[in-house]
């Protein structure tokens, strides 16, 4: 499975950015997740979306901020950023595995990954 990313840059605080994640796969066995790693911290789950039922799931902290969307005919995910903050900032990565076991918040649990890419929202 690749994964695409795009959509990242530089936002002031209060603004929007959408990520967009383009995946080679499509099976009704695909999860696919958004996660962020801020400089000097682990790689932390932001929320994740079951292809074939649409079920969506978040963390705490980005919940009313976020939202988490995908197009079925471009095989791609989005991840929506409302209200951003500076510590926001990081590299953004999407994710996908295959599985029957609902949406995982570890990345441990995922089995591909894009390449990343940057938001930094300045105060």
């Amino acid at each position: 499975v690749q994964l695409v990313e795009s959509g990242g840059g530089l936002v002031q605080a209060g603004g929007s950015l959408r990520l967009s994640c383009a995946a080679s796969l499509r099976s009704f066995s695909l999860i696919m997740g958004w996660f962020r790693q801020a400089p000097g911290k682990e790689r932390e789950f932001l929320g994740g979306i079951s292809w074939s039922s649409g079920n969506v799931r978040y963390a705490d902290d980005v919940k009313g901020r976020f939202t988490i969307s995908r197009d079925n005919a471009k095989d791609s995910v989005y991840l929506q950023m409302n209200s951003l903050k500076p510590e926001d900032t990081g590299v953004y990565y999407c994710a996908a595995v295959l599985s029957d076991t609902g949406i995982g918040t570890s990345r441990y649990e995922y089995d591909y990954w894009g390449q990343g890419t940057q938001v930094t929202v300045s105060s």
